[in-house]
């Protein structure tokens, strides 16, 4: 549910585009991620589980900065969604590249402590960022494509940007039980007592 309530503003802005004004709906995103940070910071959650929820504070500034600046600006109004999914690739890989995944600040939210430091931790955090990473990378060239190639491409932009979250969910939730009946398969057996 860690992951869900992260992207909460991603997912308003979403539902909002093409509703409301753009401009308000990138709004309510900064508003919502800005809200979620200081709710989360006062439970106590360290800056390390709060990476999409900071990079989505950031960029609904930025977009929000740029809409109220030049409203009819296509780049704004055209390609918000795939720059939102790009922003997002970004910060997985850059997360990647600096050795410190930013699922495992969400995951050390439910994991004991103990683990946190483990290879099998590390290792299952580490794929599955790069799997976010990757749906992140192709929801956000495929849908600056598909709006490139064909403008009138709503529908497929909607299921190829479903597919880019809903796949990597699914992956989030059934990856760390798999990888740990991979480790403990590949453990040597102790000898019997």
């Amino acid at each position: 549910m860690a992951y869900l309530r992260s992207f909460l503003p991603w997912i308003a802005v979403s539902v909002l585009v093409g509703t409301i004004d753009i401009r308000y709906a990138l709004l309510a995103g900064l508003v919502l991620a800005l809200a979620l940070i200081v709710v989360q910071r006062r439970a106590g959650s360290d800056w390390a589980a709060l990476v999409i929820e900071t990079g989505a504070a950031l960029y609904f500034a930025v977009c929000t900065a740029a809409a109220f600046a030049a409203p009819d600006s296509g780049l704004v109004t055209d390609y918000s969604s795939a720059g939102s999914s790009l922003w997002l690739a970004l910060l997985a890989w850059g997360s990647l590249a600096i050795g410190k995944p930013f699922t495992r600040g969400i995951a050390r939210t439910t994991v004991p402590a103990e683990h946190w430091d483990s290879p099998l931790f590390l290792r299952v955090n580490t794929v599955i960022t790069a799997v976010w990473a990757a749906a992140f990378t192709i929801g956000g060239a495929g849908s600056a494509w598909l709006h490139h190639a064909h403008p009138d491409s709503s529908t497929a932009r909607a299921v190829l940007t479903a597919v880019c979250v809903v796949v990597p969910i699914l992956f989030t939730v059934r990856y760390p039980e798999i990888a740990r009946a991979r480790f403990v398969a590949a453990a040597p057996a102790r000898p019997a007592e």
